[in-house]
């Protein structure tokens, strides 16, 4: 204070934004601090050396950077100016984006005129949110109502209220797209600013993507009038009964377990199969001599061949039982070596065989040891969604994805388009996709005709995925022409798209893994420079966290009411499913960079995990989790006055993403221990 005696005026900069202060209560603020200075230091002039409002940029506590408040801010003021007689100066006649270097990304937009030196709003007019609203909304519109006139066409059946819900779901998609790119393309873009927002619109675009598929399936399983194509039992009764030639695959599998299979087959009720047992390439004669003498017993129904060396992994084996299958069979039957099949399969679903077009006829994998153990409740619990849920959903454009056990298949279809691709990981998802694009189709029954077992460990289940998404990405990469080329007409459209949006979540997986390990870096940057390091866009971090939570909404209300689950059996399927995310996304990227892998098998009657084996199963995914932690921690050191809404919804995504690798933690971890099954409503 005793400086004011040598001085001729007292400058002050009065910038309420970064204060955190309100548009709305801004010029109050200003002038409340000039009038506290007159009264301080009377006979003094008091002049205003920068005050303004920033048009973009990071919001801070209650202060809202916008053309709209840039504008209603000095408007105020300068009225406010007029009337109180303030000396003052603009904070600033021009945007100068090299200021973002310094401020972060709100430096760039103080100025009353753009960087082309154009007036950036009118002092007269009246003020609006968004001066091309109209035009937004008009193209909101257009894109909302194409989507849903594409989801409606391919979706007869749909009542009113899946209509309802998939129309809320597409114009609240559609309005926020065409916001969020308005918003971007307003800004000042460096190149490499322009490139990150390309990648993150890229993104954002696959996440919609997503979340348009879960949409339209959730309609579908849940508002649906009738399901036309889901074949019954009773259709086809009276039909006739050809040979059936039943092939199952063995590798190294318990004589005990494989010999029961046998015993199922052998009880089949139906005048004409025969079973061929394949063993391929097992070394221990222990193994597959019992098994070898088990079938001599059982009659000359049942061959057994040991054939080692044979390539082709199992897929190799099913071709050499079709080069030793009978001259008369006209339909293969497949079923993995830990199946225990229903008497009644063939009878009841060979007969659907009488429609010439018919190539495939698909039942349920199901499993048995589902009460064992809360691990393997979980696991079915999992598995459960896709089996009632998105195979009936697919069944109705003709798009079912085969899987190698409880499938029958055509004998001259199989061998017309080349019997199962030794090349794949996953032939028999491969050999469905060849049968449609020849012009065949296939039949979903909803009714479970036998049960295999589970895997056992943590780890076992997640090898099982990985060569379910690396297959997926072999067969994308394979017949992407017939997947996507609309000059390919070998499948309809209702078959392309099934195949896509069912893969569409795995190949979000893999790209979230990028996303991850991007996240982190910019994080770490963030902590480190926080003034020039910002966090994405709030509508960015917004759409994770909405894909998040409806996918969560939909897994919950889906699994209640198709799945007919508990709510404990629901969420243990919900925690199942993302503890393999992390598996999803490596084979994803794998399989969109390499060729082939081995084949890798899923054990049966494994021992369980030891606590390190459980620990090092979900090693990766712990080192993420902790990663993600640290970051969310490390977010917590950034000053108070940077800390805004922006970065208080970064810091829920790196929780949001964190969640599924906690998850593979504590699915290894049960699988450690044998807690019951009852947890979640199951067994004794």
């Amino acid at each position: 204070p005793e400086l004011a005696d040598h001085v001729d005026f007292i400058g002050v900069h009065l910038l309420p934004y970064w204060e955190g202060v309100a548009a709305d209560q801004a010029v109050a603020y200003v002038a409340d601090k000039v009038e506290r200075l007159r009264k301080a230091f009377p006979g003094k002039r008091v002049i205003i050396g920068e005050v303004g409002w920033p048009s973009d940029g990071r919001k801070r506590e209650a202060a809202v950077a916008s053309l709209s408040n840039e504008a209603q801010f000095l408007r105020r003021f300068i009225e406010k100016a007029k009337e109180d007689r303030y000396v003052y100066y603009l904070m600033e006649a021009f945007d100068q984006p090299w200021k973002s270097k310094i401020e972060g990304s709100v430096g760039a937009y103080w100025g009353v005129y753009n960087a082309e030196r154009e007036p950036k709003f009118e002092f007269t007019a009246p003020i609006v949110r968004i001066p091309e609203w109209h035009v937004l909304a008009g193209v909101s519109v257009v894109i909302a109502a194409l989507l849903l006139g594409i989801f409606y066409v391919y979706s007869a059946s749909l009542s009113t209220s899946g209509r309802t819900m998939l129309a809320a779901v597409v114009y609240t998609i559609a309005t926020l797209v065409v916001l969020i790119v308005y918003d971007y393309t307003q800004k000042y873009l460096t190149f490499m600013g322009a490139l990150v927002g390309a990648l993150l619109i890229t993104g954002m675009l696959g996440l919609i993507a997503v979340l348009l598929a879960e949409a339209h399936e959730w309609a579908e399983a849940r508002w649906v009038s009738a399901h036309r194509r889901l074949w019954r039992v009773e259709e086809t009764a009276g039909n006739t009964l050809p040979k059936v030639s039943i092939h199952v695959p063995a590798y190294n599998e318990p004589p005990e377990m494989l010999n029961e299979t046998l015993d199922a087959l052998a009880k089949l009720d139906y005048p004409d199969f025969e079973v061929l047992v394949i063993d391929n390439n097992t070394k221990d004669e222990a193994v597959w001599r019992p098994v070898e003498a088990y079938c001599k017993a059982l009659g000359e129904r049942f061959r057994f061949f040991h054939v080692s060396p044979l390539e082709g992994f199992k897929a190799g084996a099913l071709n050499f039982a079709l080069e030793q299958t009978a001259a008369d069979a006209e339909v293969i039957a497949v079923i993995d070596s830990d199946y225990q099949v229903e008497p009644g399969w063939l009878r009841e679903l060979v007969p659907a065989f009488g429609d010439p077009q018919i190539a495939v006829v698909q039942a349920p994998q199901d499993y048995r040891d589902a009460d064992e153990n809360l691990f393997k409740a979980m696991s079915y619990a999992e598995y459960s969604g896709f089996f009632q849920i998105g195979m009936v959903t697919r069944n109705e454009r003709n798009a079912i994805i085969q899987h190698g056990t409880m499938t029958l298949v055509r004998r001259r279809v199989l061998e017309e388009v080349g019997a199962w691709s030794q090349w794949c990981i996953t032939e028999d998802a491969e050999l469905g996709l060849k049968i449609f694009e020849a012009g065949y189709t296939a039949t979903y029954v909803a009714q479970s005709y036998g049960r295999g077992v589970m895997p056992d460990t943590f780890i076992d289940f997640k090898k099982q995925r990985f060569r379910w998404a690396y297959g997926a990405m072999q067969i994308l990469r394979t017949h992407w022409r017939a997947l996507i080329s609309r000059k390919d007409r070998r499948l309809s459209a209702g078959q392309r798209y099934h195949f896509i949006a069912g893969w569409l979540p795995w190949l979000a997986d893999g790209l979230n893994l990028l996303f991850n390990a991007l996240a982190i870096a910019w994080t770490v940057a963030m902590i480190v420079s926080p003034s020039r390091f910002e966090p994405p866009m709030l509508m960015f971090s917004i759409l994770p966290l909405a894909l998040f939570t409806f996918k969560l909404a939909k897994l919950i209300h889906l699994y209640v009411t198709r799945v007919r689950a508990n709510l404990r059996q629901t969420l243990a399927a919900a925690l199942g499913g993302l503890a393999l995310s992390h598996t999803i996304g490596l084979a994803v990227l794998q399989g969109l960079v390499t060729k082939n892998l081995p084949f890798i098998r899923t054990p049966k009657l494994a021992e369980r995990h030891r606590l390190w084996s459980a620990l090092a199963s979900a090693y990766q995914e712990s080192i993420l989790l902790v990663a993600l932690l640290a970051a969310v921690i490390g977010l917590q050191r950034i000053p108070a006055e940077l800390e805004s809404p922006d970065l208080a919804v970064w810091t829920a995504v790196l929780l949001i993403q964190a969640v599924p690798y906690a998850a593979a933690l504590i699915v290894s971890l049960l699988s450690a221990f044998p807690l019951p099954a009852r947890w979640l409503g199951r067994g004794r």
